[in-house]
């Protein structure tokens, strides 16, 4: 018998308000009966085109947008509808790293306050000398020197400033990471870099992660499963080889034949040395 899943999506919906004249709206559907699990310690990638409602179900999934219909579920718990100390656990237990590492940091922050500032909510350490301890301690994980404790965002590169926000992330000692889109505002040569990163510190923290992308390369070096997604629904999902040996829906085989320079010889993302 299988052990459950640490977060279980069933049914999920969402539908917007558009307005259609001065009294008048009509309701757009952007989700539509999305199901997935998502096992302790894998990677699940939601990949699909701009529009198909891929980023919609992440932020569902954070408790970030209030669903339609359906439910998600994370160590068997709704996670819609939790108050007060229930929403904070989760809060620390489930993080997200952003598209773009350019708007998701604090412009007047230093980097230390940044990855101490969710220590202090979440009463991690014991003072402020623990807390920038353990700063110092992720910033050698994600390969950046301990001097960037001192300096803002400003002053890195859009790959550097990824890898804060990855730290961010990690402050807090979560269990579950929504990825989303997180190398495609990076260059080619960097993203094989955050890649690298995201797989090492799950292989050494056990991470699980909910990759959404538009980029199927990326899917295949990153994933466990694939969904992918179309016009608000799941029209494929499978296991990462027999998405890509055999991919049954046209939609598929279209963002398949989108990835440049893909080798059939040799389709995995060369690690970054």
């Amino acid at each position: 018998m299988s052990a459950a899943p640490l977060l279980s999506v069933r049914d999920l919906k969402k539908a917007f308000p558009v307005k259609t004249g001065l009294f008048q709206r009509i309701w757009k559907t952007a989700v539509d009966g999305v199901t997935f699990d998502i096992p302790e310690g894998k990677t699940l990638a939601l990949v699909g085109e701009s529009g198909s409602g891929k980023t919609t179900v992440g932020l569902m999934v954070l408790d970030l947008l209030a669903p339609t219909g359906g439910e998600v579920r994370y160590r068997g718990e709704p996670v819609n509808g939790r108050r007060g100390a229930a929403w904070l656990a989760f809060r620390r237990e489930m993080q997200v790293v952003f598209q773009d590492p350019y708007s998701s940091l604090n412009a007047r922050m230093t980097v230390g306050e940044i990855l101490t500032e969710g220590m202090g909510i979440h009463r991690i350490g014991s003072g402020a000398a623990e807390r920038l301890e353990n700063a110092r301690a992720l910033l050698e994980k994600v390969g950046l020197p301990v001097a960037a404790l001192e300096r803002y965002p400003h002053e890195f590169s859009g790959g550097q400033r990824q890898r804060i926000a990855i730290a961010r992330a990690l402050s807090v000692r979560p269990r579950f990471i929504v990825c989303d889109e997180p190398t495609s505002a990076l260059d080619v040569s960097v993203q094989s870099q955050v890649l690298n990163l995201l797989r090492k510190l799950q292989r050494e923290e056990g991470l699980t992660y909910l990759f959404i992308t538009h980029n199927l390369g990326v899917v295949e070096y990153m994933a466990d499963e694939v969904c992918v997604m179309e016009r608000g629904r799941i029209v494929e999902r499978g296991d990462v080889e027999r998405i890509f040996d055999a991919p049954q829906e046209a939609y598929t085989r279209r963002l398949l034949g989108s990835i440049p320079s893909l080798n059939p010889e040799r389709r995995r993302i060369r690690a970054a040395e």
